[in-house]
């Protein structure tokens, strides 16, 4: 495949969300709420965060209600997760689910999950076939001593192939692990034997120092070699953190991919300032702009615009003054105590350029 070649897939709708067949690779995240006010208040968060995708899990009957409630609130697309009871699948695609995530595995008989099959087809509501190294059948984990990635694909293949002699193909892929050598190798293997849109993510992956190591390691792996359709960082804790460490796995590993990317230097020696503070300001600064763009903030003029020559704005300061420069050039000397209005006037200059909007407001992007 090569870095960054897009793997080939085909297309699924989910709701307002095309994934699959070089459409954008969607962010998704789960609320951990239980009560409908916690859950509004966490699907809020996350679209403002930048969340594509949103799901739920569905535990009872109770939690169906909330469906239709979510959707008349929100136009974010909204995926049901399912385990055990497959009247609970059923009932949420009547409700109006735009998907819904299944283990075949442990829905029971084939004719449960024909039923649900059933009742995708007739809303024409894809199907998430998830299949994590927890939750293997007995079978393939006694054939390969283990959840092995080999008997995760073998896993998927088995319900793939279920689903297809049911005329099935409405279908999102994910096989997930804790341990990231098996997520990558069960991901690669699959995507060479399939077509259907891969979901990705390691399972599992802890707080958030933790998931974000594991996270970027097999995620940005996959990324780089065209894996993955949609992308989920699994965090335990506050779920908005989930959002920001995929936007930027997603921005250092496509190019296109929305939103900016922040670089600085480690500081040395050489560094007369707070850098930390000057990052800070431009993280503020930048949150919410979509234009994929490269900023650097550098601790000294000696070798900040050389270093970064890359970037497509930034900034390089001593204590009492410094430069701002695009792409290695220098574009405006300043004083320290006006780098912040100043770098807000570029940064407007640069986005204006970029997407043909630019209207010399100095305080448009200051957040």
């Amino acid at each position: 495949m090569g870095l960054r070649k897009r793997r080939t897939s085909k297309s699924i709708r989910i709701g307002n969300v095309i994934i699959g067949d070089g459409y954008p690779v969607a962010i998704q995240s789960m609320v951990n709420k239980r009560d409908i006010i916690g859950i509004f208040e966490q699907i809020k968060q996350l679209e403002k965060s930048g969340c594509d995708i949103v799901r739920i899990a569905i535990p009872d009957e109770n939690a169906i209600g909330f469906i239709p409630k979510i959707k008349q609130s929100f136009s974010i697309p909204l995926v049901a997760d399912i385990h055990f009871d497959y009247k609970l699948a059923i009932r949420s695609i009547e409700m109006g689910a735009d998907k819904i995530r299944i283990n075949p595995g442990n829905i029971g008989s084939d004719k449960k999950v024909k039923d649900i099959i059933k009742a995708a087809k007739d809303y024409d509501v894809p199907i998430r076939i998830g299949v994590n190294s927890g939750s293997l059948k007995l079978e393939y984990i006694n054939k390969y001593g283990g959840p092995t990635a080999k008997a995760m694909v073998e896993n998927t293949l088995d319900f793939v192939k279920f689903f297809e002699d049911n005329d099935f193909t409405n279908i999102v892929l994910s096989l997930k692990s804790s341990d990231v050598i098996t997520t990558v190798k069960s991901n690669i293997s699959i995507a060479k034997k399939t077509e259907y849109p891969i979901h990705i993510g390691v399972t599992e992956a802890g707080p958030v120092f933790e998931s974000t190591v594991r996270s970027s390691i097999g995620l940005g792996y996959l990324l780089l070699n065209g894996i993955g359709d949609t992308i989920r960082v699994s965090i335990t804790g506050n779920v908005n953190n989930e959002i920001a460490v995929a936007k930027e796995i997603l921005k250092n590993c496509i190019p296109e991919a929305k939103g900016v990317r922040i670089i600085s230097c480690p500081t040395c020696g050489r560094t007369e300032i707070n850098l930390e503070n000057l990052i800070n300001f431009v993280k503020d600064a930048t949150k919410n702009i979509d234009t994929p763009i490269t900023i650097a903030v550098m601790g000294c003029i000696v070798n900040g615009p050389g270093e970064a020559k890359h970037a497509d704005l930034g900034i390089a300061m001593d204590h009492t003054d410094g430069i701002i420069f695009r792409k290695g050039k220098i574009v405006k000397r300043v004083q320290y105590a006006d780098v912040r209005d100043s770098f807000i006037e570029e940064l407007n200059s640069l986005i204006g350029e970029k997407n043909g909007t630019y209207t010399g407001n100095t305080k448009k992007f200051k957040g």
